[in-house]
């Protein structure tokens, strides 16, 4: 079903090119004959000629600036689009350092960390969540797991995800590194798999059953103040007179998956977005009203080119705007809903 739709889809955007391919060869035709059966119609295509000139030359006019005025306005778009980026990479950064402190500290239950990095060493959280496609046996291991640590051990791994930069990357580096900017595939799995909210989840929703195995309290006081400072300086306003305990760390895990990271993926788009397809599609249409209708009409009378460059260029610049007419439309609706 889904294939018909596509099929006519494509037979109907082809459906106005070949029917301005069609009245192209039909109105060189005509005016050929015209003019073989009357040769005093050159003079009249002649007379008409200053007008044809002037039509091609202010719809080509129209055309340029509105393309010069979005292109303006893309590139200021694009321009505001890369400083929130930057603001919202900044926030990114800040919350793995956050995860950074609250892996490597007292929290955990003793024997989790070396549990996973060592005889789950190479196990990612995304294979975990999507062990059902069979791609990690670890995966499969894991899960058939009598989970010794309560379950805090997919907390554990799901944290370990935020801190890869790569979905190719197993194993975590020495030191963790901060990229200008992050790779759209690895912040489209977080989204996906809402890697962050697990904190709301353990911490929140699900805390009182797990506070006995997840000794937030157990952070280093220092680390406890560091990790305080950052998460003002991701949201000053949400954590405004935080105090570092659970409800803080549900309230971290939750607005870092539900606002931050989707406008990271966001903003990432607008500044990778190329020029949209009506664009080309008027550019195309000024550069055949530059070259047919004003170029080729203009190297007639001052080259003295034989009469069929003029009705070529008549019969490209009508089947041109015809296409125009009747197409522009539905370029429109595709690019608005695009």
């Amino acid at each position: 079903m889904k294939e018909n739709k596509s099929l006519f889809k494509d037979v109907y955007a082809i459906i106005p090119l070949v029917i301005s391919g069609l009245l192209f060869i039909g109105v060189a035709f005509l005016l050929k004959q015209r003019v073989v059966k009357s040769p005093d119609f050159i003079l009249k295509l002649e007379e008409i000629l200053p007008v044809f000139l002037s039509i091609s030359g202010f719809l080509a006019g129209i055309i340029v600036m509105y393309l010069a005025f979005t292109a303006a306005n893309m590139k200021k778009s694009r321009a505001t689009a890369i400083d929130t980026l930057s603001s919202v990479t900044k926030k990114m950064h800040d919350f793995r350092r956050i995860i950074d402190l609250l892996m490597n500290s007292k929290m955990w239950m003793p024997g989790l960390t070396e549990y996973i990095d060592e005889e789950f060493a190479g196990l990612n959280f995304f294979d975990v969540k999507e062990f059902y496609k069979g791609r990690s046996k670890l995966a499969i291991e894991f899960l058939q797991e009598n989970h010794p640590f309560q379950d805090t051990e997919n907390l554990y791994l799901e944290l370990k995800s935020l801190m890869l930069l790569n979905l190719k990357q197993k194993h975590l580096p020495d030191t963790i590194s901060f990229p200008k900017m992050y790779n759209k595939e690895i912040v489209s799995k977080w989204i996906e798999h809402k890697c962050g909210s697990g904190l709301w989840y353990f911490f929140g929703y699900k805390y009182g059953h797990y506070k006995e195995n997840l000794k937030y309290e157990a952070v280093f006081e220092r680390h406890q103040e560091k990790i305080i400072a950052l998460a003002l300086s991701i949201d000053s306003q949400l954590f405004d007179d935080s105090t570092f305990n659970e409800v803080f760390l549900a309230k971290l895990g939750e607005h870092m998956s539900n606002e931050v990271m989707p406008r990271l993926l966001h903003y990432q788009d607008q500044t990778d977005k190329k020029m949209p397809v009506l664009l080309r599609y008027l550019y195309l249409v000024f550069l055949s009203l530059i070259i047919c209708g004003v170029i080729l009409p203009l190297s007639y009378l001052l080259l003295s080119l034989p009469i069929i460059i003029l009705i070529l260029s008549f019969s490209f610049v009508i089947s041109v705007l015809f296409f125009l007419t009747i197409s522009f439309y539905q370029f429109m609706i595709k690019e608005v809903n695009s």
